[in-house]
């Protein structure tokens, strides 16, 4: 089965830095891209970034580019969303989530496997 398990997020103040974590189980980073989405209150979800390592591709929204990065560790079945220079409209709950067509999220498509969320909550 495929499993997807979020953590790291927090209070953090504004122009702060958090990581988030993703720890995956049951496919490899070689057939599935990761990606990340949010969803912040009363918003619809949205997309973050995604690595996909098959196509050997990273790829992360505009509006976020320059303050967000990801990065995947195969040997512990990890990735990383890095969030820096965050600001009080990064406030979400963040989600990992995998898929087999990674080229989704470019479009906003929701990738077919979720974890849970991750809290990230952003004063000003």
């Amino acid at each position: 089965d495929v499993q997807l398990q979020a953590s790291g997020g927090g209070l953090v103040q504004a122009g702060g830095s958090l990581r988030l974590s993703c720890l995956a189980s049951g496919f490899s980073f070689d057939d599935y891209a990761v990606g990340w989405f949010r969803q912040a209150p009363g918003k619809e979800r949205e997309a973050v970034a995604c690595i996909d390592k098959k196509d050997n591709v990273t790829y992360v929204v505009d509006s976020m580019r320059g303050r967000f990065t990801i990065a995947a560790d195969s040997a512990k079945n990890m990735v990383y969303l890095q969030m820096n220079s965050l600001i009080p409209e990064d406030t979400a709950v963040y989600y990992c989530a995998a898929d087999l067509a990674g080229r989704k999220i470019v479009a906003g498509v929701p990738y077919d496997y979720w974890g849970q969320g991750t809290l990230v909550t952003v004063s000003s």
